[in-house]
């Protein structure tokens, strides 16, 4: 029987636990901490007090100060943060300093390929320009920054006499000239920009238009007479079918017996008289100047006249045009990927 069973402590005893309050338990542990933090400090007598440390120059940098230089310089917030902090909130201090690292960093991208971009287009009075913006990729091409450059120097470019590039990055526009604002632009999106080139046609006593495809292909007209909706419309023809010349005066001397050399020595084995031989080489070569030429081509919008026959009937005669593409010429880097991973596998 449980009941039975002796019992380890007399029975003659109440037994009970005494459990300390919460409040008494609390004390006890706040006493032991500060006999600790006494004994911690008696045996650290060289011990320095902390206090908190503010640096001056990060006080001194306020966010309407970061918003003021990254709308005058168009630098990262950090990058804007770290030299308003350096220069102990100077914006204009800071705004030179930027200006001088994005000098720097425009120098060093200035010998990577730049084979896309856009171009862009401006008119004063009768004379129309198309100016080319180089950039590395498509996608900077497509940047609202980038689009605004581009703007901006044809802009200037139209205020200019002639086609100087030269020229053109020393002239003044709103926050410098135009090689500052490119330098800044290089500085911010981190790709090699460059002006490559300026075309210009037009003048008080002529009538000019232009056609831009897509940003990348641009084509002025210039003629006598007509409107500059009928140069529009030519320019566009201009850009799908892309015309070695304007008229066959256009053509150079070289050039006519380059080509009819070529026709004559596609027919010399045929058998014919020479006097044959003649009229058919004769034939190529005036359809060969056909297809090559502005006015003689037919015009690709209606397709029912050539460009020469609508000029006509509009009172205006073509005097020349000029048709750029982006990156035309420029060597573009082709990446070898099969040879990267073997030189990186040589390389382990």
């Amino acid at each position: 029987d449980i009941s039975r069973r002796s019992s380890p402590f007399p029975p003659s005893r109440s037994h009970s636990f005494v459990i300390p309050s919460h409040h008494q338990f609390t004390m006890k542990i706040v006493a032991a901490l500060a006999l600790t933090a006494s004994m911690a400090t008696a045996f650290a007598p060289n011990a320095i007090p902390f206090t908190a440390r503010q640096s001056t120059s990060l006080s001194a940098v306020s966010v309407a100060q970061i918003k003021e230089l990254r709308e005058a310089t168009g630098a990262g917030m950090m990058d804007c943060k770290k030299v308003l902090t350096e220069f102990d909130g100077d914006v204009e201090k800071a705004a030179e300093e930027l200006r001088k690292k994005g000098l720097a960093q425009a120098d060093k991208k200035s010998s990577r390929i730049a084979a896309e971009g856009k171009i862009a287009m401006a008119s004063v009075g009768g004379k129309t320009v198309l100016v080319e913006v180089n950039c590395e990729t498509d996608f900077v091409a497509k940047d609202d920054s980038f689009t605004k450059f581009a703007g901006l120097a044809a802009e200037a470019a139209a205020g200019l006499d002639g086609e100087d590039v030269e020229a053109l990055m020393a002239a003044s526009v709103e926050g410098g000239t135009v090689e500052s604002v490119r330098a800044g632009l290089v500085s911010k999106i981190g790709e090699n920009i460059q002006v490559r080139r300026v075309a210009a046609r037009g003048s008080d006593s002529t009538t000019t238009g232009a056609y831009v495809h897509m940003q990348r292909i641009g084509v002025l007209v210039e003629i006598e007479g007509g409107t500059p909706e009928l140069c529009t419309d030519i320019a566009m023809h201009v850009a799908a079918m892309n015309p070695a010349y304007a008229t066959k005066d256009d053509v150079p001397a070289e050039d006519i017996e380059k080509e009819r050399a070529f026709l004559t020595e596609q027919v010399a084995d045929s058998g014919k008289p020479e006097d044959i031989i003649k009229k058919m080489v004769d034939g190529r070569l005036n359809k060969y100047l056909a297809e090559n030429c502005l006015v003689s081509q037919q015009y690709v919008k209606t397709n029912d006249r050539t460009v020469g026959k609508l000029l006509e009937e509009n009172g205006a005669t073509m005097i020349g045009f000029t048709r750029i593409a982006v990156g035309e010429g420029i060597e573009k880097r082709q990446d070898d990927f099969a040879a990267e991973v073997a030189a990186m596998a040589g390389g382990k």
